[in-house]
C-alpha cells in the first residue's frame, strides 16, 4: 500500500474493463467504446485514432505500429505494422548520389507508413464495431479542436524550430509564428477529412486514391523515391512472438525488426542476480542494469534489422550460455567499457494498454519516430509523415542496410506478461532507445521488488547509452556519487520515456492499472 501522504498516484482498480493511455481524451474514448459493448480491439482503434489527433508530435496515421493481442486472455499474437522502404531505395542509389546518411527531415527518411494497414487488418480480424463509429471521436476532435495539455504543450515548445522550418507544418501547429501553447486549441480539418475517408473505405482510403497520390506527389517534389505501387503494396504481417522466462513468468515481445529481443536479452542477464536481496543497494541494481544494457545494445546495433536480412540465432541470444557470458564480464564495483551510438536519436511514440470485460488484452504502440516525424506534412490530407527510415544503415553489409521493400530496425515494442498460459499484464514503455531497458526496469520493480503497476511506472529511471549513465532528477545525489565512484559518467536527465500497464488479477477478479505521470494520461476502468 502506498504512502497516502506522498504526492503519488494510486493504481487504478476496476472490476470489468480498463484502459491506460498517455492522454486523458484517449482514455475516456477507450472507456466509452468499452462501456458501449466494444471489445479491446474496437477500443484500441478508437484510442489510437484519437491519439493521432491529440498527440500529433508523437504519433500519426503517417507512422508505424506494432501490436500484441491476447484474445480471451490467452497467449498473444503479434502484428508487425511497420512500413517498408520504397522499391527504388538501394544503398547504391544513395552512394551514387553521395548521400552518406539519411537526413531526418528529408523525403528519404520516410518509409511507407504501416499504421493504417495494421489498424484495418486487426480490426477486420478481431473487431466488432464499424470503423465509422470507432473513428467518430477522433474526427470530432480534429474538426472542432482540442486544448493542448501540459506535456503536449511542453513538447510543442521544444520543437519550435522544427515546426517553423516547414510552411505546411507551421500553418497547422504554429499558425501565428509560435507553437500552439497550453490550453490553446489545435484544429486539424484536413486530417479529419482523411480519417473520415479511411472510416468509409478502409485501408484503400489511405494507400490508394487521392490520399496516396497527394502523399507520393509531395515526397516526389522533395526528391523522394516513393511510388503509388509502394503504397498499394504495403501490408501488415502477423508474426510469431518471441518470449523468455523471467522468475516463472513468460515475457512476450514482437520479434525483430523491433528491439523486443533486446528486452528479453536484458531479462535473461538480470535473471542471474537476486535483485531483491536486502544486501543489494539501489546503486547496485542501477549498475547491473547499466552494464547489461551496454552489452545487449552492442549486439542489437550490430545485428538487428529486417529478419530477412539478419543472420543471428534468436535462441542463442536467449540462452543461459549467452546470459552467463555477459554476467561473467560484469563487475559489481566497476563500470565496464562504454558503448557508443553513432545513429539518430530515437524518442517519440505513444503506447497504450486495454483489457475488456471478456479478458481480451491488447498492447499497442504507434509512432512517428522523432517529434513531428520528418516534419513533412501533406496539407491537402493533413498527413504528417514519420521518419523511421533514418534507422537504416547505408553500409551494404549491415543487416539493417536500406533496401527495396525492407523494414528498418525499430525501437517501438509492446509487451505482454503471461503466467501458466494466461496473460496477466499488458504493458509498454515509450522513449525510443530506452524502451527495451524500460521493459526490464518495469518488470524488475514489479516481479523482483513487489511494486504495483503504478508505483513501478513511477520509479526513478536510468539509462546507460552512448557513454553516459543518465539519471532522472529523482535519484538522490548519494546514489549518483556511488555510481561515479564505480566509473560511470553520470549525467542528469529529464523524464525518461513514459509507460502504461494493466495487471489482470485473476485471483482477486480485478484489473490494476498504471499510467505514467511523465505524460498527461491516466488509467481508468469500470
Amino acid at each position: 500500500m502506498r504512502d497516502f501522504a506522498q504526492p503519488n498516484r494510486s493504481a487504478a482498480i476496476a472490476a470489468n474493463a480498463m484502459a491506460a493511455t498517455s492522454h486523458p481524451l484517449a482514455t475516456l474514448t477507450a472507456l466509452d467504446i468499452l462501456r458501449a459493448g466494444g471489445n479491446a480491439v474496437d477500443a484500441a482503434i478508437a484510442t489510437i485514432a484519437v491519439l493521432c489527433v491529440v498527440e500529433p508530435h508523437m504519433t500519426g496515421i503517417g507512422g508505424d505500429c506494432f501490436v500484441l493481442y491476447a484474445k480471451n486472455g490467452k497467449l498473444p499474437i503479434a502484428l508487425n505494422g511497420s512500413g517498408c522502404a520504397p522499391q527504388k531505395a538501394t544503398v547504391g542509389w544513395y552512394q551514387d548520389n553521395k548521400i552518406r546518411a539519411i537526413g531526418a527531415e528529408t523525403p528519404h527518411a520516410v518509409s511507407v507508413p504501416g499504421a493504417i494497414d495494421a489498424w484495418c487488418r486487426i480490426h477486420a480480424d478481431h473487431g466488432s464495431k464499424d470503423l465509422t463509429e470507432l473513428f467518430a471521436p477522433a474526427i470530432k476532435f480534429a474538426e472542432e479542436g482540442t486544448a493542448l495539455t501540459p506535456r503536449v504543450a511542453h513538447d510543442f515548445a521544444e520543437a519550435a524550430d522544427k515546426l517553423l522550418h516547414d510552411a505546411d507544418l507551421a500553418k497547422v501547429f504554429a499558425p501565428n509564428g509560435e507553437p500552439i501553447a497550453l490550453g490553446q486549441r489545435l484544429r486539424q480539418p484536413a486530417l479529419a477529412k482523411t480519417l473520415r475517408k479511411i472510416a468509409r473505405e478502409g485501408r484503400a482510403g489511405f494507400y490508394e486514391g487521392d490520399v496516396a497520390q497527394e502523399i507520393v506527389a509531395k515526397l516526389n517534389r522533395l526528391g523522394g523515391l516513393h511510388t503509388l505501387e509502394d503504397f498499394a503494396n504495403q501490408k501488415a504481417e502477423y508474426v510469431t512472438p518471441i518470449s523468455t522466462d523471467y522468475r516463472g513468468y513468460d515475457v512476450f515481445e514482437c520479434p525483430p525488426n523491433g528491439q523486443g529481443l533486446a528486452a528479453l536479452m536484458l531479462l535473461r542477464v538480470l535473471s542471474g542476480y537476486d535483485l531483491d536481496d536486502e544486501r543489494l543497494e539501489e546503486a547496485d541494481r542501477i549498475h547491473l542494469l547499466a552494464e547489461a544494457t551496454k552489452a545487449v545494445y552492442a549486439e542489437r546495433d550490430a545485428h538487428f534489422g529486417d529478419p530477412r536480412a539478419m543472420k543471428i540465432d534468436i535462441k542463442k541470444y536467449l540462452s543461459e550460455s549467452y546470459a552467463d557470458a555477459v554476467r561473467d564480464k560484469i563487475e559489481l564495483d566497476r563500470a565496464g567499457k562504454p558503448t557508443l551510438w553513432d545513429g539518430e536519436v530515437h524518442k517519440d511514440t505513444v503506447y497504450f494498454s486495454i483489457v475488456d470485460r471478456d479478458g481480451n488484452a491488447i498492447s499497442f504502440i504507434n509512432s512517428l519516430f522523432q517529434d513531428f516525424g520528418s516534419g513533412i506534412l501533406v496539407p491537402d490530407c493533413g498527413v504528417l509523415l514519420h521518419n523511421r527510415a533514418i534507422s537504416f544503415n547505408l553500409d551494404p553489409h549491415h543487416p539493417n542496410a536500406i533496401g527495396p521493400g525492407k523494414r528498418p530496425m525499430h525501437t517501438i515494442i509492446p509487451g505482454m506478461l503471461v503466467e501458466n498460459g494466461e496473460a496477466v499484464m499488458s504493458f509498454g514503455v515509450m522513449g525510443g532507445q530506452y524502451q527495451a531497458v524500460g521493459h526490464a526496469h518495469l518488470l524488475m520493480h514489479m516481479i523482483d521488488l513487489g511494486y504495483d503497476p503504478q508505483s513501478a511506472i513511477e520509479a526513478p529511471r536510468t539509462f546507460a547509452m552512448d557513454g553516459l549513465l543518465a539519471l532522472e532528477s529523482t535519484i538522490p545525489d548519494d546514489i549518483a556519487d556511488d555510481l561515479k565512484a564505480r566509473g560511470h559518467r553520470v549525467a542528469r536527465a529529464g523524464a525518461l520515456g513514459g509507460a502504461q500497464a494493466i495487471w489482470i488479477d485473476r485471483d482477486g477478479g480485478c484489473l490494476v492499472g498504471g499510467s505514467d505521470p511523465r505524460k498527461d494520461g491516466c488509467a481508468l476502468g469500470y
